[in-house]
């Protein structure tokens, strides 16, 4: 699955302070290898580089 700009998801890093948390993707940024990475802001700061399987939908409640 991939995700758009201005997407809600959640962070599934063990190893990002934002494990867990609910950001907004803000740039999305294609590899050499046809590959996305993204860029995740939350109320606090922001993950970069962060790859498609690290991410899941935010529920829209």
């Amino acid at each position: 699955m991939s995700f758009e700009k201005d997407d809600s998801v959640v962070l599934h890093d063990k190893h990002s302070e934002y494990d867990g948390d609910v950001g907004t993707i803000t740039q999305v940024m294609e590899t050499m290898f046809g590959d996305a990475t993204y860029t995740v802001s939350f109320e606090d700061g922001q993950e970069t580089g962060v790859p498609e399987d690290a991410l899941e939908l935010a529920d829209d409640e």
